[in-house]
């Protein structure tokens, strides 16, 4: 009786082992994982301590697969985590090394996140461009250096690019611009140099686009106008120059405008005073003429930030009519006459106004 049960089980027990070994990461996906690994350096948390066995699709830390391919999907390693692992070793991480070309070898990619470890350094491995999956590509916060890769705009499903605060160089690739599933764009804090493509307005899903200090310099392009689903717009910190697009202030949802700290001339176009934007910051630049008389209920600053620039004139009457103005900074002008009576200027100090031709009324010296 023994010897039949024995027989019977044997059939179950190999289907568990079968099953176990189909549900496994494929050798060549581990092998490149342990390739990707073994250029990195990590000495305090021991995140790649897991990483052994044969099956990186199960408790290999950070490595998620595709439960219908087995394939990996998921590379998902931040130095900044509220994982216990950090929690218990009281520390951020921190590692060193280089990002493997092995990584292209996981054709099946659909994120990548290798972010905040400080140190790593080296290119982004320019067969990155070639992942046909990949859609959040997220390496914020090392060392990188080199340009990004010319053919990044093959990815068609990437919706997520961010490289920021990194060491990166070059120009921003043409090929970004065919990035047609792109929501949020985060290239802050490199050294970025060159023009904006003339056809940025072809990123239609842009939500967020976060380009501040670099050394982008040139115009900014009309089209950007073109992007109706784009919220924030950051471009402070950079050499931009020529005048503000008045088709700006039309945008629908554009509710972040950051251009301080470039070279920026012209007036400021009216759009922009009566649009939906909340938070505008033109200053440290050099914008020429007068404050627009364009203020309304429509109008609604957290935050209207002009300073350092070469406004002329009066603050215009019709700011009185701004349904809330938050932080307002006029100083470091050439603006005269009487700073209007009531709100928002009740609640406003001295520094907003300082260092202009003759702005008085309170809270500088009476008129």
């Amino acid at each position: 009786m023994a010897t039949t049960f024995f027989f019977y089980a044997l059939p179950a027990i190999l289907i568990l082992s079968l099953t176990s070994v189909s549900n496994a990461c494929p050798p060549s996906d581990r092998a490149a994982l342990l390739a990707f690994k073994s250029a990195l350096h990590e000495p305090y948390l021991g995140i790649f301590n897991s990483w052994k066995g044969t099956d990186c699709c199960h408790n290999w830390y950070g490595v998620s697969c595709d439960p219908e391919t087995h394939r990996v999907a998921d590379i998902n390693l931040r130095g900044e985590s509220e994982d216990p692992i950090f929690q218990k070793a009281h520390r951020t991480g921190y590692m060193s090394g280089s990002i493997s070309p092995a990584i292209c070898q996981l054709t099946r990619l659909s994120s990548l996140t290798i972010a905040d470890w400080k140190a790593i350094s080296g290119p982004i491995p320019s067969c990155i461009a070639s992942l046909p999956f990949l859609r959040i590509l997220d390496l914020v916060g090392n060392k990188l250096t080199g340009e990004i890769p010319a053919d990044i705009g093959r990815l068609s499903r990437l919706t997520v690019l961010n490289v920021a605060d990194n060491q990166l160089s070059g120009t921003i690739p043409r090929s970004l611009t065919n990035l047609s599933s792109l929501m949020h764009l985060d290239i802050r804090g490199n050294k970025i140099s060159g023009t904006l493509p003339r056809n940025f307005g072809k990123l239609r899903m842009l939500s967020r686009a976060l380009l501040s200090k670099n050394k982008l310099n040139g115009p900014i392009p009309n089209t950007v106008s073109y992007i109706y689903r784009l919220s924030d717009l950051d471009l402070s910190l950079n050499q931009l120059s020529g005048p503000i697009p008045a088709s700006l202030g039309k945008m629908a949802v554009l509710a972040t405008l950051n251009l301080d700290g470039n070279q920026i001339s012209g007036p400021i176009p009216p759009t922009l005073i009566s649009s939906g934007i909340s938070i505008l910051n033109l200053s440290r630049n050099a914008i020429e003429g007068y404050i627009p008389d364009a203020f309304g209920p429509r109008s609604y600053f957290t935050v209207l930030d002009l300073s350092y620039n070469k406004l002329r004139g009066r603050i215009p009457k019709s700011i009185s009519s701004a349904t809330f103005i938050g932080h307002l900074d006029v100083s470091h002008n050439h603006l005269c006459g009487p700073i209007p009576a009531g709100s928002p200027f009740d609640h406003l100090e001295a520094s907003s106004f300082v260092n202009n031709d003759c702005l008085c009324g309170k809270p500088l010296r009476a008129c």
